[in-house]
């Protein structure tokens, strides 16, 4: 009998020790500082960039810029996972579709937006599913009914 209380105790740290070790998991692609040493701002272009940096993430033809993001997300337990890094490299083009500007931003250079939901009211609140369900009955007129299309 102690074996079987020993065995279930040391089974149980083991698993609470497994559980609870963080996963981390990456996401994405951005070039790394030699990669981005290779594009020569105002010679390159989007081909040259595309086949030196690889696919873009995001391909903005509207602005006329190329977005490389990466992440690196922290999975511990039952805890909702968190963002531990996150890498974008933009690379903006002019319309001639030439490379103007080459920029890095961090985790730290983010903002939180705030999404708002607008949802429009259904008038469905004060009046209860049977209500909705027999509010018709009586409502017909025979002109409706008789009427030819």
């Amino acid at each position: 009998m102690p074996n079987k209380i020993k065995t279930i105790v040391v089974g149980f740290c083991l698993f609470a020790t497994i559980s609870c070790t963080p996963v981390y998991r990456n996401h994405g692609y951005t070039p790394s500082d030699k990669q981005l040493a290779n594009l020569v701002v105002g010679v390159d272009t989007r081909a040259t960039a595309e086949e030196t940096l690889g696919m873009p993430t995001i391909s903005d033809t509207e602005t006329g810029r190329l977005y490389y993001i990466s992440s690196r997300w922290r999975h511990y337990g039952m805890n909702p996972p968190k963002p531990i890094s996150r890498d974008i490299v933009a690379v903006a083009l002019d319309s001639a579709e030439v490379v103007t500007n080459i920029s890095r931003y961090g985790l730290e250079d983010g903002e939180v937006v705030a999404v708002t939901r607008r949802v429009t009211d259904g008038g469905t609140e004060e009046i209860t599913f049977l209500q909705q369900l027999l509010g018709n009955i009586g409502r017909f007129d025979a002109s409706d009914i008789l009427s030819e299309p």
